[in-house]
């Protein structure tokens, strides 16, 4: 079940799916839009347990400073017990994700549903 979606930021959309906070990055990602995100990002990231998905899918820019968030994001979560996801299809940030090793710690999945184990449909699958 998805939840109605809240928006703090320009560049962070957060809602809830399937018993999971969705934190879906949008737009560039750079050191000015981390400053806004970083506050939003603690908050839904702090709570003991917390069963997080970091959505990159609707990014265009991604620097290091998205990197920073990622990391963050992961070492809060773990440190409350909780569990962190990551989805992303962009090449250029998969590839900085493989370089950097952070795709080791926080492997990305392609799909919202992937991650949460989700079945879908054959013909939703295949796309016919």
């Amino acid at each position: 079940m998805r939840q109605e979606s809240a928006s703090p930021t320009r560049h962070l959309r957060v809602h809830r799916h399937r018993g999971h906070t969705v934190l879906e990055f949008r737009g560039e990602i750079d050191i000015a839009s981390a400053a806004e995100i970083t506050p939003h990002l603690d908050r839904e990231t702090g709570r003991p347990g917390a069963r997080i998905v970091i959505d990159l899918r609707r990014i265009e820019f991604f620097d290091c400073s998205g990197l920073r968030l990622l990391y963050r994001a992961r070492h809060q979560v773990l440190e409350q017990g909780g569990q962190v996801h990551l989805v992303c299809t962009h090449p250029l940030t998969l590839r900085m994700l493989r370089i950097t090793g952070l795709a080791g710690m926080l492997p990305p999945r392609p799909t919202l549903e992937e991650v949460l184990g989700v079945s879908l449909p054959a013909a939703r699958r295949t796309g016919r």
